[in-house]
């Protein structure tokens, strides 16, 4: 679950301008815990129900608190949207590059 946060801290930005919504933060916070979970194998895993999956990603999600503020204060929009279109935490990973 660590891997998802450091990859998300390679998106940040300090001085931003351009700087994403909130709701844009809290999108890209749920979408790198839902690759993490992809990445896991969560989606595959026999007997588990999806509700059982979503409230763990939820409780991951919310012990992030610290995300929401450093995205919507540091980092680029631009790196935010790449972020979200990502498929994969390696996509993810390769935002920062772009410039």
């Amino acid at each position: 679950m660590k891997r998802w946060f450091v990859v998300g801290t390679l998106l940040f930005a300090v001085g931003c301008k351009n700087a994403p919504t909130e709701d844009q933060c809290k999108q890209l916070l749920d979408h790198l815990v839902d690759l993490e979970f992809k990445k896991g194998g969560a989606d595959k895993v026999e007997g588990v129900k999806k509700e059982d999956i979503a409230k763990k990603k939820a409780e991951v999600a919310a012990a992030k608190p610290e995300f929401l503020d450093v995205c919507v204060n540091k980092t680029a929009k631009e790196r935010v949207t790449c972020a979200l279109a990502a498929t994969s935490l390696e996509a993810v990973g390769k935002c920062d590059e772009a410039k």
